[in-house]
């Protein structure tokens, strides 16, 4: 659930950036159920996702985990690289993270109807507890825990904060190298204007 990753790379529209945010909760086809921007946030959502797991640096992130943590690396890395923008972001972006949030909630609250029963239910968690504590590796932790305890079946999220420490210079470097690959990448597809579907 790498939601600032994907509220970033929005940038300013608020219905691109609404469907960007919560394109890991609607699965399936998009078609005309949403607002053409809304719908094109969501398949940008998806077309970042797909753009990640094939890019060299994704992989190298992946491969940095222990193999013991399977599928589970990608959630990991996810994570992680939120954590490199929230602490680095005075590096990509003008704007203070915390005025940031801010805004980027009106634009999503704005938009509510268009959320599914779940995330309008998660938007003060999302932007007012975990977004804010990313830049701090122990916020890390704290998100995986918590997703570990919604995940019915068995799962390593929990000691997702020690892969991070382990691996955090290499890590921190990747995310250097890939996030200039998908602002392009993201360019690219906004220009195009691609159709959802």
């Amino acid at each position: 659930m790498n939601f600032l990753f994907h509220l970033y790379l929005s940038g300013n529209d608020p219905d691109l950036l609404t469907g960007n945010f919560m394109g890991d909760f609607v699965k399936g086809r998009v078609g005309e159920n949403y607002p053409p921007g809304v719908a094109a946030g969501i398949m940008l959502h998806r077309r970042i996702d797909s753009f990640a797991q094939q890019h060299i640096v994704f992989r190298r992130s992946y491969d940095r985990i222990a193999p013991q943590y399977r599928l589970w690396r990608g959630i990991f890395v996810d994570l992680f690289y939120d954590h490199f923008l929230s602490a680095g972001w005075d590096e990509w972006v003008d704007e203070s993270l915390t005025s940031y949030l801010s805004r980027a909630k009106k634009m999503v609250e704005g938009r509510r109807e268009w959320l599914p029963e779940r995330l309008q239910g998660l938007l003060p968690v999302v932007f007012d507890e975990l977004l804010p504590s990313y830049c701090e590796i122990g916020g890390i932790g704290l998100a995986l825990e918590r997703m570990s305890r919604r995940v019915t079946r068995d799962n390593p999220l929990a000691y997702g904060e020690q892969e991070l420490r382990r691996n955090y210079a290499g890590l921190r470097e990747d995310f250097r190298r890939f996030l200039p690959a998908v602002s392009e990448f993201v360019s690219d597809f906004c220009r195009a204007g691609a159709a959802p579907t």
